[in-house]
């Protein structure tokens, strides 16, 4: 009755264990004193424990940490060297390769710039600062003067147990390791210039008109983007096609072709005679209803490579800017603040040529005024 009793009052109570000690209740965890995870008492390393350094060791890794410094140094000054001296030469108007030269030359020496820093500094706190324990207790936030004269004390044994005062040689090459770091962000400022000057006013449809025509013949021939074949006007006799054109020889004759082939790129299409209107001091500028005008977008330079053949409409997928194709690509729709501007053609000889330059400069309107 009484072992019944007990268990009724607890309800989850075992007996009393031998010796007096109470049962542990049902559910709860067990005693793990003798479990714990880390030992009571001073757990504090020994007096003095991390507060000396092996000369002879410290000298050998303050000469590596230097070298480490100075190869940071002279990856930065090879950064800015690169950035000033080959990167924006000619004018800065380079194509593929040079952007890749340009982007390995410029990203591999701010790498190793800040990788040799990095080293360095880890170096020189693994092998050159003490490991003495260091205990900081909380206070207030606001700081009296014997705060501010301890922290002053602490400042100055931290800065001499760094060796930072005691090792000149380390003080320097760090420092010069950082002077051209600071620089860099000024120099990059470059790339707010140079201005583009007159480079974006023509194409090199005019250049290679003047080479024609000093041959004696009416313009340059239009050659298909992509196979660089010469178009007949015989071959583009269908109302409503629409191809890309390049002048002739823009890859063989060309510095920086891919330059030059982003600015003369021109789309050439055939509308149909009944439906075309040409633009008043520009009635000749077609040839049986075939017109070629600039493939770059005027408001932000995307290409306006999609037309509609039943509306004669020439579209930018990237915001809409839409043009009529029949009244001298003027805009009809969307951001674009000018018409695309007109190649003016002729005939010569069963071929289709271009007998000048883009009259006004190509692309955004902002490019006007490089």
């Amino acid at each position: 009755m009484s072992e019944n009793k007990d268990q009724g009052t607890g309800g989850a109570q075992r007996p009393r264990e031998e010796g007096g000690a109470p049962g542990r209740v049902v559910g709860t965890p067990s005693p793990a004193a003798e479990r714990r995870l880390l030992p009571e008492g001073d757990i504090s390393a020994p007096e003095g424990a991390g507060e000396e350094l092996d000369e002879q060791s410290a000298k050998r890794a303050e000469r590596v940490v230097a070298a480490f410094f100075l190869l940071a140094f002279a990856a930065s000054v090879a950064f800015i060297a690169y950035y000033i001296g080959w990167s924006g030469r000619h004018g800065g108007m380079h194509g593929i390769d040079r952007a890749r030269e340009s982007n390995l030359w410029l990203g591999g020496t701010m790498t190793l710039a800040f990788l040799a820093m990095a080293i360095g500094v880890t170096i020189w706190v693994r092998r050159l600062m003490t490991s003495k324990p260091i205990v900081q207790e909380r206070h207030e936030l606001r700081a009296d003067d014997a705060t501010r004269e301890a922290f002053s004390k602490t400042f100055l044994d931290g800065a001499q147990e760094s060796g930072i005062t005691k090792r000149p040689l380390l003080r320097r090459t760090l420092l010069l390791a950082a002077a051209p770091l600071g620089l860099a962000p000024l120099v990059l400022l470059r790339d707010l210039g140079p201005l583009p000057e007159k480079r974006l006013r023509h194409t090199w449809w005019g250049e290679a008109v003047r080479k024609a025509q000093a041959q004696g013949k009416k313009g340059v021939r239009l050659v298909v983007d992509g196979t660089n074949k010469p178009l007949k006007v015989s071959d583009f006799a269908t109302p409503g096609g629409m191809i890309t054109v390049l002048p002739e020889g823009i890859e063989e004759h060309t510095e920086h072709p891919l330059n030059e082939v982003a600015k003369a790129v021109t789309i050439l299409i055939n509308i149909p005679a009944d439906q075309f209107k040409p633009v008043k001091g520009r009635e000749n500028w077609h040839v049986n209803g075939i017109v070629a005008y600039s493939k770059i977008c005027t408001h932000v330079g995307c290409p306006a490579a999609l037309y509609e053949q039943t509306t004669h409409h020439i579209l930018c997928p990237c915001h809409q800017s839409t043009f009529d194709a029949t009244e001298g690509a003027k805009v009809i729709f969307g951001p674009a603040a000018r018409p695309l501007p007109q190649l003016p053609l002729a005939e010569e000889d069963g071929y289709l040529v271009a007998t000048g330059d883009f009259p006004e400069p190509i692309g955004p309107s902002f490019w006007e005024r490089g």
